[in-house]
This record gives structure tokens, C-alpha cells and sequence, in this order.
């Protein structure tokens, strides 16, 4: 067995007696044990290999007391269980007889039941009611991101690292051979990488990896975004997936393509349609734009999200779809038969991936559920339209600030229907948090504009 980050439906594939091979081909010493926050961000603790009996059996604890919204001090003992298909050997540690290796884990209470708090778990739930009804989610994420120089301390200024533009190629593109790194470490991962360019917005990147099963791509692009930043440093680059992180120029999305497949076959598809598109597929459009406005704050997650979602930057900010029209806020791409999919357009890569796919799925099936019925298609530029014609076209906008999209959020039901109780309680005080926090600091904006005027 190579160093494969395995699909999660090939589990039967994936034996303990070849990854103890793999590590002892390898020479692999230390293990990370890696699982997320509540937010999405990468945490992990380092054991040796000397304790790989007690890893695959879950015998690994931690403190989750100290991990941003899991558990109470009087109750903070977790354990984390791996899940065998994400073993990989990391390629940036690969010496001469020595390596290190990763495994992404679910996290357990002490008697073994999945710990309410781990976002991977809440995924998990909206895939077994997707199983209930027939369904399999698969995904394909397009994470975006911008590299920025470094100081001679290793942290990132607002230098960016490049000055090209959409599609150009070195010299102009000094990220290319940085973006060949990432590549190499994602191949040797497992990854399928599909294409690797210079984005629009200088200093901005774009590496697309192979759609898979929803949780195997919500580990994929948890995993993307450590090996970008991971190699961008290596280079003396800082990679962000912050997603506006420069004014007047393109923020970075993370476009979610999504479909559902009944077996061997794609539900969205059928061939007599005019748009080749089911029943199915209209009344998952239909549960998308019915409930966006209430999971936008778990799509785009913080203050400086919005500054993206604004008119004259190519991000969708309208609640519209079609299938061709960049935009609307949902778009369907060309491809039919199995590759027949859905792209929600205005998810951003700061977002925790599996909440966003499991809130995207949930309002999907709620369409289907409750057989909705898709509005009619735009095919304008509604990025030219008055706020009038927008109105008379039923066009309403995404929530303009996270305080709204928390309200927002707080009036529906998918999110807390999806979340369950625990993630959705935490996640909106910690939200909350942040607006306040944002609302009560005095910015340079302010200073700039108000320190000598007044």
C-alpha cells in the first residue's frame, strides 16, 4: 500500500496489516492524530508509533475542555477514533529512514458514543439521512486562496506575492512553482488533482482536486488547506484563506458542487428534460434558495466574509439560479449524466467544510421532501440590474453582514435541525462573539477618516 488517502467507501480496502506495512516501509515514527474545531480549524496530538494498537482502537484521550465549543472542564474527556481511509504518509517529512504519518479522527465520549461537538459527527448524521431516503451526497469543492510574502520573523505581511493575473503563466505567475509543491504533496496524499492556475485577483491561487463522497470531501479539503499553508511556508509565503483579504480587488470563494446519486445513477439527471435536469434536481435548487439565508453564517462564517459577498467582484450576493449565468448564486454546470451537479456559489473557504456540506445537503433534501418548486431560471446579469428590476424579478439579496446572517440563522430551522443542539448553541455564541467584538473595536477605517476631521 502507497501513501494513499483512501476513499471512505473503499473502507473494506483499508486493513490495519497494510497500514502497519505502509509504516514500516516508511519508517514512520510519529502519528498525528488530526481532528477539528467547532470552526473547522486543524488540531492534533503526536504519538508515536509504539502506541499504534491503542490509536486504532480509540484509546486516545484528550482535554476537550481546551478546544473551542466541546466540552465543560467537568466534562472534558474525549477520545479520538480514526478513521482508517485517511491515513497518509506526509511527503514534507519523508528522510532518509524516518517519516511521520496522519490519520483524521472522529471524536468519542468515554462510552463510546460520537461526541455531539464534532462537526465531522454532525456531517456524519446528515449522511445517514441522505442513506434513509436512497441518497449518496457527493462533493466538489473549488477552494481558493491568496499567498502573501513573509517578514524576516516567518509572519505574513500584506505584501502580496505575485502581481498576475486570471490564467497567466510564469514569469508572471510566481506562485507556479510553489503551486507544483502543493501538488506533488497532495498527489503523494491520494489527492486526484484535476487543475492548478492563477486565480483572477493578484496573488490569488486555485488547485481543484476530484469530486468524492461528501465526508471524504469535507477530509479533503480540511486537508487541502493545511498542505497549502504547510508548503506556501516552506517557500517563505503565507497561504490564507481568509476570504477578502485585500481591498478592491477579489475576494477567494469556495464553490461547493454537489449532486445526489440513487445507486450507480445521479438523481439530478434526465435526458428528456429541456435542461437535462430532474425533478429531483429543480426541488434541491428549490430547498437551496429557500433556506440560504438561514445557513449563510455557517456558509460564510466571519465579519470579513461579507466584504466578498458585494457587487463587481464576480461573487454572488443575489438568491438566484441558472445554467450558465456565473452571476447567479447558484450556478449548473455544462456537464450532464453522472457529472450532472449543482454549484452553490457564495461558500467561502474560511467556513468549517463539514457543516457547510452538511447545511447545503440538508436544505437539498428539505426541497425534495417537501417537493418545492424551483423559480424560473435568470439568465441576465443580474450584477447590471437595478435594485427595481431585481424586485420585480423576485431577486431577493444574501444577508449583508454576519449580524444579519445570524439573525437570519436564528429565524430558520435548518441549521439547528442540522447542527444539533450542542454545535448550533456554541457556534452562535462564539459568532456572536465575534460580531461584538468586531461591532466594539475601533478600526484604522475610523482613525483614517474621523481622528483629524473631528
Amino acid at each position: 500500500m502507497t501513501e494513499t488517502l483512501i476513499s471512505n467507501a473503499a473502507v473494506n480496502s483499508t486493513t490495519l496489516e497494510q497500514i502497519k506495512n505502509t509504516i514500516k516501509e516508511k519508517s514512520v515514527e510519529l502519528l498525528h492524530l488530526q481532528f477539528v474545531d467547532i470552526e473547522g480549524i486543524l488540531k492534533h496530538v503526536t504519538v508515536t508509533t509504539e502506541q499504534f494498537e491503542d490509536v486504532v482502537e480509540g484509546k486516545m484521550m484528550f482535554d476537550g475542555s481546551s478546544i473551542k465549543g466541546f466540552s465543560p472542564i467537568n466534562k472534558s474527556d474525549l477520545y479520538l477514533q480514526p478513521d482508517l481511509n485517511t491515513f497518509a504518509v506526509l511527503p514534507w517529512t519523508v528522510e532518509a529512514g524516518y517519516s511521520e504519518a496522519r490519520f483524521l479522527c472522529s471524536v468519542k465520549n468515554p462510552d463510546g458514543t460520537l461526541f455531539e461537538g464534532d462537526t465531522r459527527n454532525v456531517l456524519k448524521k446528515t449522511v445517514e439521512r441522505a442513506a434513509d431516503q436512497g441518497y449518496t451526497i457527493s462533493v466538489g469543492p473549488e477552494l481558493e486562496f491568496f499567498l502573501f510574502k513573509t517578514d524576516e520573523n516567518g509572519y505574513p505581511t500584506q505584501e502580496l506575492g505575485d502581481k498576475a493575473g486570471y490564467f497567466e503563466p510564469s514569469p508572471y505567475d510566481l506562485g507556479e512553482r510553489v503551486r507544483l509543491e502543493i501538488y506533488r504533496a497532495l498527489k503523494a496524499m491520494g489527492f486526484t488533482i484535476e487543475a492548478s492556475h492563477h486565480e483572477v485577483a493578484e496573488g490569488q491561487h486555485e488547485i481543484n482536486f476530484k469530486y468524492a463522497d461528501v465526508l471524504t470531501a469535507a477530509d479533503l479539503a480540511t486537508t487541502y488547506k493545511w498542505v497549502v499553508k504547510t508548503v506556501a511556508k516552506k517557500f517563505g509565503l503565507h497561504a490564507t484563506f481568509m476570504p477578502k483579504p485585500v481591498f478592491g480587488i477579489n475576494g477567494s470563494g469556495m464553490h461547493v458542487n454537489m449532486s445526489f446519486f440513487e445507486g450507480s445513477e445521479n438523481a439530478f439527471f434526465n435526458p428528456s428534460n429541456e435542461l437535462q435536469l430532474s425533478k429531483k434536481a429543480y426541488q434541491f435548487i428549490a430547498g437551496v434558495l429557500e433556506n440560504v439565508k438561514s445557513f449563510t453564517a455557517i456558509t460564510n462564517p466571519l465579519v470579513n466574509s461579507y466584504k466578498r459577498l458585494v457587487p463587481g467582484y464576480e461573487a454572488p450576493c443575489y438568491i438566484a439560479w441558472s445554467t450558465s449565468n456565473r452571476s447567479a448564486l447558484i450556478r449548473i454546470p455544462a456537464k450532464r449524466g453522472l457529472a450532472t451537479r449543482v454549484e452553490l456559489r457564495c461558500p467561502d473557504p474560511s467556513s468549517n467544510p463539514y457543516l457547510t456540506f452538511a447545511v447545503i445537503a440538508a436544505a437539498g433534501l428539505d426541497g425534495i421532501e417537501k417537493e418545492l418548486e424551483a423559480p424560473a431560471q435568470i439568465k441576465e446579469d443580474i450584477f447590471h440590474m437595478n435594485e427595481e428590476e431585481r424586485a420585480f424579478r423576485g431577486i431577493d439579496n444574501l444577508p449583508g453582514s454576519l449580524a444579519e446572517a445570524l439573525k437570519e440563522l436564528e429565524a430558520g430551522e435548518i441549521a439547528s435541525q442540522t447542527l444539533g443542539e450542542h454545535v448550533y448553541t456554541e457556534y452562535v455564541s462564539l459568532k456572536k462573539a465575534e460580531w461584538d467584538s468586531y461591532r466594539t473595536a475601533v478600526h484604522s477605517w475610523e482613525i483614517a477618516n474621523y481622528h483629524s476631521k473631528f
